[in-house]
């Protein structure tokens, strides 16, 4: 693809076929679940394979000699790309084992306060209550609303958790669930002043809206690189400011480098190049399309659903209805019927593909489109709902 330094209109249905043709998807069904990896594009996954090919052909010959230098230009693009040095990244497997990261290694006291969401990813939350029982550590959780008036009312009902004995507050950048954009630069300034740190989940943002890791105001990030940026499953990204790395004490160390050494945070053993070859690829591929413009469509497409729903009595929405509050993903509840059976109605009679969730203390329905679906595509979803009433 050229790179697309133009601005595109996100209606511009000549431009975004020629992205869509560079993807090859199944045709027995709509794929409206794309939040929970994403879709390699044509060019990504035909280098990924030949990478596969290399390794396997040039075995330990590749891992030893060609590797290390291939490995530090990758991690050189994503510095570049994140706004960050290099020695503030390390690869990991997934935004999971990033997190654990953290909050495994970060230097707790017994009696220390965590402040987390409802909204917050199971298995983020999860890691915290293991690490809660074994250090002592206190567990608050706030309950954000579904449609806040602004950022000032999100910033307050963090502000309000707060205590003497606050040390770590989590913020999801994007809500995995409704996709609600949070004011992290906001609230981690907020929590800043308190002398509280903030660790940041931002699994679904990444590459999916623009913004470098020093705009985010907080030390420690954690993203995958397989959701929106299109990368193979099997890569994600920890980010952490060069002057707190020394704290964090090492999850999978290697003893080798000094204190201070991101390296020292990732000693995996011997894991496949390939995804992170081809996280260039990625790279690329989304230059190629121009991050305002992919996030521009995106929104588009996410609009194109909800704004109509909006206007169905029996739809309950679940996600932020301004544009700045979310992206490509959406949800929503039907009155008086179970999520698990609108999803598999949706499917069942429609093809269209989605999931369930959980949200704010019941279940709704997650859709989330990608830059290979239509217009069309959300118009058949809208149908669907009409049908509901």
């Amino acid at each position: 693809m050229h790179i697309a330094e133009e601005r595109i209109d996100p209606a511009d249905e000549g431009f975004w076929a020629g992205v869509r043709a560079q993807y090859e998807v199944s045709s027995n069904f709509v794929n409206l679940e794309n939040g929970y990896f994403g879709t390699q594009a044509k060019p990504v996954l035909a280098a990924f394979e030949g990478y596969n090919r290399l390794v396997n052909a040039e075995t330990s010959h590749f891992y030893r000699r060609i590797y290390p230098e291939r490995y530090a230009d990758v991690v050189r693009q994503l510095a570049a790309f994140t706004g960050t040095d290099e020695d503030e990244l390390l690869i990991t497997r997934n935004t999971t084992e990033a997190m654990n990261i953290l909050i495994q290694g970060y230097p707790f006291a017994s009696g220390d306060e965590v402040i987390l969401g409802d909204h917050d990813y199971d298995s983020v939350i999860a890691t915290f209550d293991m690490v809660a029982t074994h250090k002592g550590l206190g567990i608050k959780r706030v309950r954000l609303p579904l449609h806040p008036e602004s950022d000032e009312q999100i910033v307050g009902i963090y502000e309000r958790a707060l205590t003497p004995r606050s040390r770590v507050l989590l913020l999801t950048h994007m809500i995995h669930t409704t996709g609600q954009i949070l004011p992290v630069a906001k609230i981690a300034a907020m929590a800043r002043d308190r002398g509280v740190d903030v660790m940041v989940d931002a699994a679904h943002s990444f590459a999916q809206i623009q913004y470098g890791f020093p705009d985010l105001g907080a030390d420690f990030v954690a993203v995958n690189l397989h959701k929106w940026l299109g990368a193979p499953l099997g890569v994600g990204l920890l980010y952490i400011r060069k002057d707190r790395i020394a704290d964090i004490a090492p999850l999978y160390g290697d003893a080798s480098f000094k204190a201070g050494d991101m390296r020292r945070l990732g000693h995996f053993g011997t894991t496949p190049p390939g995804p992170v070859l081809a996280v260039a690829d990625a790279l690329a591929f989304h230059r190629g399309v121009g991050g305002a413009n992919k996030e521009a469509r995106l929104r588009f497409l996410k609009g194109r659903w909800m704004d109509a729903a909006a206007g169905l009595p029996h739809i309950e929405l679940l996600t932020p209805l301004a544009p700045e509050r979310s992206c490509a993903i959406g949800a929503f509840r039907v009155n008086g019927m179970p999520s698990k059976q609108v999803i598999e109605h949706l499917f069942d009679v429609h093809r269209i593909f989605t999931v369930e969730r959980s949200i704010n203390g019941g279940t709704g329905v997650r859709v989330t489109p990608h830059l290979y679906n239509t217009p069309d595509d959300l118009d058949r979803l809208v149908e669907a709902l009409r049908g509901f009433g």
